[in-house]
C-alpha cells in the first residue's frame, strides 16, 4: 500500500481528496517501536504527528522529576500539545513514548499553519484534536484530585487494555507505579486486592485484565 492509500484509508472520510493528495506529497512517514522516545521535554518540535498505527502515550513531566500519564494517542488521532508547541515555536512540555509498535505521518509546520486557512477539514480536525486532548486532560485532572488510586488503577488498566486490544497487559509494577505517579509497594498491593476481587490475574510478566 502506498502513502496516499494508507492516507485514504486513515483519513479518507475526514479530509477532502486535495488535502489527501498534499498530504501524500509533504509529510514523512517515520515507523516507530515500543517503548521509543518520539518527542522529548524541552524539544523544539517542527512537525506535527499524525498517528497511522499504533499507539502513543503523552507524559507530563511534575515538580520532583517523576513522569505522569495524561492520555494516550490512537490511530487517526494527534496531539494537541504538539500543535501548540508547533506554532508558538515553544520546547515541548511533554514527552511521547510508543506503547506498542506503529507508523506516524509528520507533518511539516509550515504546511500546517497554511492549510489551516485552505482545508475546513484540516481546520475542524485540528480544533476537534484540540477539544478532545483538553478533555482528556481534564479527566487527568479530575482522576488525580477526585479519584483513589484504585479507581485510578482500575481506569488505567482498562485504557491500556483498549489502546493495545489485547486483555494482557505487558507492564510492570514499576512501569505502571511511574505512569500514575505512585509508588510500586502502593501499585503491587492494589494489584493484589484487585486480584483477590476477580477482576484481574497477576502473571508473572504480565497482568490479565478479566471481562
Amino acid at each position: 500500500m502506498d502513502l496516499k492509500e494508507l492516507l485514504t484509508e486513515t483519513f479518507g472520510g475526514i479530509f477532502e481528496a486535495e488535502l489527501i493528495e498534499e498530504l501524500a506529497h509533504e509529510v514523512r512517514l517515520q515507523s516507530f517501536q515500543e517503548g521509543e522516545v518520539l518527542i522529548d521535554f524541552d524539544q523544539y518540535i517542527k512537525s506535527m504527528p499524525l498517528l497511522m498505527a499504533g499507539a502513543i502515550k503523552i507524559m507530563r513531566e511534575d515538580f520532583d522529576s517523576g513522569e505522569l500519564l495524561l492520555y494516550f494517542l490512537e490511530k487517526g488521532d494527534t496531539c494537541a500539545m504538539t500543535l501548540a508547541c508547533c506554532m508558538g515555536d515553544k520546547k515541548s512540555e511533554i514527552r511521547a513514548i510508543a506503547e506498542n509498535d506503529g507508523l506516524v505521518a509528520m507533518v511539516p509546520v509550515m504546511k500546517m499553519e497554511e492549510w489551516v486557512g485552505k482545508y475546513r477539514s484540516w481546520r475542524a480536525f485540528v480544533f476537534e484534536s484540540y477539544n478532545s486532548r483538553f478533555n482528556e486532560l481534564l479527566s487527568a485532572i479530575d482522576n488525580i484530585a477526585f479519584k483513589h488510586m484504585d479507581q485510578r488503577l482500575i481506569d488505567y488498566l482498562e485504557e491500556t487494555s483498549k489502546v493495545n486490544n489485547s486483555q494482557t497487559i505487558q507492564k510492570t509494577h514499576q512501569e505502571i507505579a511511574n505512569e500514575l505517579n505512585s509508588s510500586r509497594v502502593v501499585i503491587s498491593r492494589l494489584l493484589k486486592a484487585l486480584e483477590n476481587e476477580g477482576k484481574i490475574i497477576l502473571n508473572r510478566n504480565n497482568i490479565e485484565l478479566l471481562s
